[in-house]
């Protein structure tokens, strides 16, 4: 067994232990646990053997967890804090200034966005936060990794929004596209670095 296979297998085996903790934490059913390990396999598959995988395994779950808005900050921090850490350790293929550049600027982005829109189209104060950590995951990759990541979440909110939605009238919140839309860019990003 190569070590390719070995990292798959521990990332799934990770995804399916913390999916556990993080379908039983929320409430949900193993739909969710499956999901959390799908995410970890597919983050392990896109980012091979460099040491940011780690980061992104500890994330994963916490990314899926329903109160995600409240841990959003704090989560942010700790992402900005392992990336630097990592910064220190041979292979990585990011950059920390622009993970912080990031934060600061797809959060700033939202804030500007909710605030041109206050209350309409689901973007309020738990997706700002949710674009701090997103800004800095996904600027651990560059400038493109952002956009692209950003662009993807209002894709996939449209998309969502234009042909899914028209049944229901009620309003639904972003940060679910914003969390798939990141989740997309990091892969990309991940797996072009």
């Amino acid at each position: 067994m190569d070590y390719d296979h070995l990292l798959i297998a521990l990332a799934g085996v990770w995804g399916a232990g913390a999916g556990a903790v993080v379908a039983r934490a929320g409430r949900r059913g193993a739909g969710t646990a499956l999901l959390v390990v799908l995410v970890c396999v597919a983050l392990a598959v896109a980012t091979g053997i460099r040491p940011e995988l780690a980061v992104w395994l500890l994330l994963a779950p916490v990314a899926l967890l329903p109160a995600v808005t409240d841990l959003a900050l704090p989560a942010a921090g700790a992402v900005l804090a392992l990336l630097g850490v990592v910064t220190f350790l041979p292979e990585h293929a990011g950059d920390w200034t622009t993970a912080l550049r990031g934060a600061l600027a797809l959060g700033a982005a939202y804030y500007a966005l909710s605030r041109l829109d206050p209350g309409g189209g689901g973007l309020g104060a738990g997706e700002v936060r949710l674009a701090v950590g997103a800004g800095a995951v996904l600027g651990w990759y560059g400038w493109p990794t952002v956009m692209l990541g950003a662009f993807a979440g209002f894709v996939l909110r449209g998309f969502y929004g234009g042909v899914l939605g028209r049944r229901r009238r009620v309003g639904v919140r972003f940060g679910p596209f914003l969390l798939a839309g990141a989740f997309l860019g990091l892969l990309v990003g991940a797996y072009t670095a």
